[in-house]
């Protein structure tokens, strides 16, 4: 039972990035399009959402997957480790 979630887990992590790619590509074109500072300034900061939001639905996959092989410690110290990633790339 627990393989066809990993499956599912590693099938839903690899969507996500492949859909994130296709909107970092996507942006990066309509800023070239532009070739306006303005816009790409915007752009970019909608993409700064984007980001952080797929790494988290990506490791929330993964870790749901792998909740019965972990140890609440372990698990409490990937947590910390994506907060602390989250609050260098958003924090002030």
């Amino acid at each position: 039972m627990w393989d066809g979630i990993r499956e599912h887990a590693v099938a839903a992590m690899g969507a996500l990035r492949v859909v994130s790619g296709c909107i970092e590509l996507t942006a990066g074109l309509l800023i070239l399009y532009w070739r306006s500072l303005e816009k790409a300034v915007l752009i970019n900061a909608g993409l700064s959402l984007i980001g952080p939001t797929v790494l988290i639905l990506a490791t929330a996959a993964g870790l749901t997957a792998m909740a019965e092989d972990l140890s609440w410690g372990r698990m409490a110290l990937i947590l910390l480790g994506v907060g602390l990633i989250l609050w260098g790339v958003l924090g002030d």
